[in-house]
């Protein structure tokens, strides 16, 4: 899936950057028009035009910024984990525990784009679904890491218990759904890996 473009943000694009990103989020995709982006970012339509083409392009930009500042969160946390797998695990838990406790009250950025956004062919697709495959990636490498017998179903588990996590958290379904899910996940790694991983 080839990676999406992205431009250069001036202060003005920066400024239009995050009110779209506020709004998409609050509102949704599909709910937030250009007119709207530019009023809240204090420019010019005609701003956002030239600075970011459309539309199309200021999602794209809003999932892939949000993305890479998970991604950075995400990797503090797993740099002062050490290189247990169990504690990688539980760092990657944690994270998204804080996360969503300060960024995502309504769930998961990437999975309700998804709802608006699932045409493979939309350029924002490959940021929704490259960052999943990302964190199917380091839950694989965890459960490498712990020399279970089978890392990949026990990672595509883990990613379920994650990401089940997400959605109920931005459900309200039930409180404190992502550390559920972090014991859960802990447990399961703890059972298939035996006294030492």
């Amino acid at each position: 899936m080839p990676t999406p473009r992205r431009v250069p943000l001036t202060p003005g694009a920066r400024r239009a950057l995050d009110a779209a990103g506020r709004l998409f989020y609050e509102r949704g995709i599909h709910a937030v028009g250009v007119d709207l982006i530019a009023a809240e970012a204090g420019v010019t339509k005609k701003t956002l035009y030239d600075r970011f083409g459309s539309k199309e392009q200021i999602v794209v930009e809003y999932l892939a910024d949000r993305d890479e500042r998970w991604r950075a969160f995400l990797t503090g946390h797993l740099e002062s984990a050490g290189d247990s797998a169990r504690r990688r695990l539980t760092a990657i838990f944690d994270a998204s525990r804080e996360w969503t406790a300060e960024n995502s009250a309504k769930g998961c950025s990437m999975v309700n784009a998804h709802a608006e956004i699932s045409d493979p062919s939309h350029p924002a697709y490959a940021v929704i679904i490259g960052q999943k495959r990302w964190m199917l990636g380091l839950f694989t490498g965890v459960c490498r890491d712990a020399s279970v017998r089978d890392p990949e179903t026990l990672a595509r588990t883990i990613m379920l218990l994650h990401e089940g996590a997400l959605v109920s958290h931005g459900l309200h379904v039930f409180p404190e759904a992502v550390r559920l899910a972090s014991a859960q996940a802990v447990a399961l790694l703890a059972a298939a890996a035996g006294p030492v991983g």
